[in-house]
């Protein structure tokens, strides 16, 4: 083990969050890593007793961790009375149950952490139903190797499925019965949107669309670009539901402006596809602005997870740079040197009307050459 920090003495705290620097994870700023782990966690809500830190020079591919590291997480386990242990790492399946076979604890991978945050912060039925779609993907692999009593046979007579199916296989087709209810009310929702869509287009209205990593102040923009009062934490996933707003400058209508989900490095599959409906969206807008966390120091890499996600969905559109947090960076001097590979781009502070001038004069230029 690299490294061991104690959190906090309370003998009710039963989880245990343990980091990993693997050569799966090709992440510059490993610190950064951690401590967006840790965020994470802080996130969720759920307390834990203590932390600790791995560095594997080689990934086991039955554990993920290899055995001499395991056998030490067990002793710390039975010390400690630990009965969960949250990784920060994506673990398969099959790894996720040998772990937890071995050490005698439940565990959560990174998958499973971000799906339990979206959860909770979904607020709209769509959200819900998207959320939901993502976790029972997730949820569906994980019945492959559960334990016998998931794998003997029922046998009763007049169950739907016929006699001898077993439990995995009720539970498998529960699961995709939910999965489709929850597509079809997706369907539902969406052509409300498609509907409010070709509205816009017929009106000509100018669409542009705030993206970003999470946490980097797309809702702070929102809100003080249109006085709006949008959720706007300082956490992790603070915003899942799609808001559009009007935009005025002075007193002049610009269009409609749109806060989306934030993104972030290594964001499950289930999630990007459950949420492909919302961000739909950015296929139509007009312009889109990429908000980005100055202050942070791996920000260059926020910037990548944000334009592979972006690749992923096929979007090609117009981007706005916008350094955001200007006023909590240290050196601007040596961010300003660095921000010139972004064109165009502007640096604010979105706390103030004052901090996002020059974003409003962006927009109105933007707007009267469009």
């Amino acid at each position: 083990m690299v490294k061991h920090r104690y959190h906090q003495e309370d003998r009710y705290l039963k989880t245990l969050l343990v980091g990993v620097e693997s050569p799966h994870n090709k992440t510059k700023n490993i610190d950064g890593y951690f401590g967006e782990f840790l965020n994470l966690v802080k996130t969720s809500g759920v307390p834990y007793k203590d932390v600790v830190y791995l560095r594997l020079r080689a990934v086991d591919p039955t554990f993920f961790i290899t055995k001499g590291k395991l056998e030490e997480l067990r002793t710390m386990c039975q010390e400690q009375g630990i009965e969960h242990i949250i990784l920060s790492e994506t673990l398969s399946p099959n790894q996720e149950r040998n772990i937890s076979d071995f050490l005698d604890v439940e565990v959560t991978d990174r998958t499973g952490l971000i799906l339990d945050i979206f959860d909770k912060a979904a607020l709209s039925a769509e959200g819900k139903a998207q959320v939901a779609i993502a976790k029972f993907e997730f949820l569906k692999t994980r019945l492959a190797g559960k334990g016998i009593h998931l794998s003997q046979q029922e046998g009763a007579v007049g169950l739907r499925g016929g006699p001898g199916e077993t439990l995995k296989e009720k539970e498998r087709r529960h699961i995709e019965r939910t999965i489709l209810q929850h597509r079809r009310q997706l369907e539902q929702l969406g052509k409300t949107r498609t509907l409010q869509r070709k509205q816009r287009v017929t009106n000509k209205v100018p669409h542009i669309c705030l993206i970003g990593y999470t946490n980097a102040g797309k809702s702070t923009i929102l809100n003080t670009l249109t006085k709006s009062n949008v959720l706007a934490e300082d956490k992790l996933f603070a915003t899942l539901d799609t808001t559009t707003r009007e935009l005025y400058i002075g007193s002049t209508k610009k269009g409609v402006i749109s806060d989306t989900v934030g993104f972030i490095q290594q964001l499950p599959h289930h999630l990007i596809e459950a949420f492909k409906s919302t961000l739909s969206e950015l296929q139509y807008a007009d312009l889109l602005l990429l908000v980005i966390d100055a202050s942070d120091p791996d920000w260059e890499n926020h910037v990548a997870v944000v334009h592979n996600i972006l690749q992923e969905l096929g979007v090609e559109k117009n981007i706005l740079y916008v350094f955001n947090k200007a006023d909590k960076v240290e050196d601007i001097e040596v961010l300003e040197r660095s921000i010139f590979r972004y064109e165009p781009n502007v640096l604010i502070d979105a706390t103030s009307k004052e901090g996002i001038e020059e974003l409003i004069e962006f927009l109105d230029v933007w707007r009267t050459n469009s």
